[in-house]
């Protein structure tokens, strides 16, 4: 059994902080034994709360590190404090890298999905002007990952721009569809910054499926589990 009855309720695993938020919360990952081959990043959006859940509740499987994936559990804390898909500065993080195409411009949003644009949100007051962008981007270049997982919520789709083994395995662990581009630009994004990047670096966005907290984990905890060890 990967969840054992004595491990399951904690994260055994270590962290390490590699910066701060804008209200001080600290900003911490789980680092590998070895060099980094995958950074598993959830929790960028402080209302995609499952994302931070179901990757908590799936490394409670391991009591050491992985050799070469390491994992933030929740790189926007204030968000997922305040409930704001943004930080404490109303920014929404995943449009603040420096990428070749950053704007100004505010981005949209909903409230549900179902409902119409109806939350604009800033990008920064400049590309990569927020404590936490700075620091991710620190951590990836301490790290230097072969490629990057972001995990979102709740478009149900493996968002790449093309089929590598990883999308596959993604796509066959949580049974959901390979989407090249997600049908709207996203300026600012990691992804985009990613695809900007020397290389360039290889990033790939779950969103995870429209589910309850305790199915997502009781339906992909143990195959999710079982990815990360074998990817």
């Amino acid at each position: 059994m990967l969840f054992a009855e004595e491990t399951r309720g904690r994260l055994l695993l270590p962290l390490k902080t590699y910066g701060r938020s804008v209200l001080g919360s600290p900003l911490q990952y789980v680092p590998c034994s070895g060099p980094c081959r995958l950074l598993v990043i959830a929790g960028i959006h402080g209302e995609e709360p499952e994302t931070t859940f179901l990757l908590s509740r799936t490394l409670r499987a391991f009591a050491m590190p992985l050799k070469d994936v390491a994992f933030i559990l929740c790189a926007n804390p204030d968000g997922m404090t305040l409930g704001t898909r943004c930080n404490a500065r109303g920014v929404d993080l995943n449009r603040n890298f420096p990428t070749s195409n950053w704007s100004t411009d505010p981005v949209s949003s909903r409230s549900v999905l179902e409902a119409p644009r109806d939350t604009l949100l800033s990008t920064g007051t400049a590309a990569g002007s927020e404590p936490e962008t700075i620091a991710l981007l620190g951590l990836i270049q301490q790290l230097q990952p072969k490629a990057i997982l972001s995990m979102h919520a709740p478009l149900g789709c493996v968002d790449a721009p093309a089929r590598t083994p990883l999308v596959d395995a993604l796509c066959e662990c949580f049974s959901l569809p390979w989407q090249p581009d997600i049908g709207y630009p996203t300026p600012g994004s990691l992804g985009t910054w990613c695809k900007d990047a020397e290389g360039p670096l290889e990033c790939v966005t779950l969103e995870l499926p429209r589910m309850s907290l305790e199915a997502l984990f009781d339906r992909f905890g143990e195959s999710f589990a079982s990815l990360l060890s074998f990817i």
